[in-house]
């Protein structure tokens, strides 16, 4: 790693609109959050279950300029001492990543300042080294998010090998499944984490996937399926439901498999250093439970901060000064790319 005592101060602008937060932040040497804006659109897809794409992208359109300004002026500079700008190109939602996309080549085009494009996952990685100054290179992260469950050994900064990925649907995705399916409304994961501390995590017996080809791989398509299951059959059979049991249940089943494939990875890989990231890493129990099985086996655990780990535009800061710092630059004929994967540069 760079010693930051022994480089200039490289300031980012950084820019994130993959989903449903318009974001911008300021990044001073990867590691220094000088602003840290977010406009959540969570309140108005709400009202629909989930996320709207069409509307995410309108939503982007109007706030974008805003959150950018508001960036700025938290951090007390202007574009005159901005070294370089850092977006989020994928993967994420096409239209709303268009927006952040657009926007920064907009502004590097018109100031002549150098573009970054930064991958969403390195992204999520990259957020433990905001609030874990002490953290390098290599360790392993487990990314589980809305769109994402990914286990990656980070070899170095911008090199990473994913171990294991989700065969179906993404933790996150999981968590607002189910919430759905029990009442508790989007967004899953926070409402489902609050109610399975009234419940017993023991009360129903929800399988765990195991992928024979795939050690490291996840599955929670059958177990999203299993809770529907047993919600259909309590209702055939006039059986009261107990919400917090099943919200409980269930996501003890999905910590017992994230904690699982991690602590495989970790004695396999002999590494001494864990972190998660992603929205669900926010996820107290998950944390706790991974905290728990990091000590037993002497590993140092990591986790950014909630803010940091539902999307956020410091994260991709901090990302895009170590691949600005490594030489990559993008063109103005920058994409975004939807299904962009981890270690794959669309430039």
């Amino acid at each position: 790693m760079m010693n930051n005592t022994d480089t200039k101060q490289i300031r980012i602008l950084a820019i994130e609109s993959s989903c449903d937060e318009t974001a911008a932040a300021v990044v001073v040497n990867g590691r220094d959050l000088r602003s840290n804006v977010i406009s959540s659109q969570i309140a108005l897809h709400t009202l629909y279950g989930g996320v709207v794409p069409e509307i995410a992208s309108r939503k982007h359109i109007e706030k974008i300029n805003q959150v950018i300004e508001q960036a700025l002026s938290d951090a007390q500079m202007t574009l005159d001492d901005i070294d370089a700008i850092g977006v989020t190109y994928g993967p994420g939602l096409v239209g709303a990543l268009l927006v952040g996309v657009a926007e920064a080549k907009a502004i590097s085009f018109a100031r002549n300042i150098p573009l970054v494009g930064v991958h969403h996952i390195e992204g999520h990685i990259s957020a433990n080294y905001i609030e874990n100054k002490e953290l390098e290179p290599p360790f392993l992260c487990l990314v589980v998010s809305g769109g994402h469950t990914h286990l990656v050994k980070v070899a170095d900064y911008g090199k990473y090998e994913i171990l294991g990925r989700t065969r179906d649907d993404a933790a996150g995705e999981a968590f607002d499944k189910v919430a759905r399916a029990i009442g508790l409304g989007y967004p899953g994961g926070p409402k489902i984490e609050k109610v399975s501390h009234e419940g017993n995590p023991q009360a129903i017996d929800f399988p765990r996937a195991k992928i024979a080809d795939g050690v490291y791989d996840f599955s929670f398509s059958g177990l999203k399926s299993a809770v529907l299951n047993y919600l259909n059959g309590c209702r055939m059979k006039d059986i009261p439901i107990n919400q917090a049991d099943v919200a409980a249940s269930f996501q003890k089943s999905v910590t017992d498999v994230l904690v699982e494939h991690a602590m495989r990875a970790i004695d396999e890989y002999h590494m001494d250093k864990f972190a998660i990231a992603g929205g669900v890493a926010s996820n107290g129990v998950i944390r706790e439970a991974m905290r728990n099985a990091c000590e037993k086996r002497g590993v140092k655990f990591y986790h950014p901060s909630p803010i940091l780990c539902t999307d956020n535009a410091a994260m991709i800061g901090a990302a895009a000064y170590y691949d600005f710092i490594s030489g990559k630059r993008a063109g103005y004929d920058l994409n975004a790319i939807p299904n962009l994967k981890l270690g794959e540069s669309g430039y």
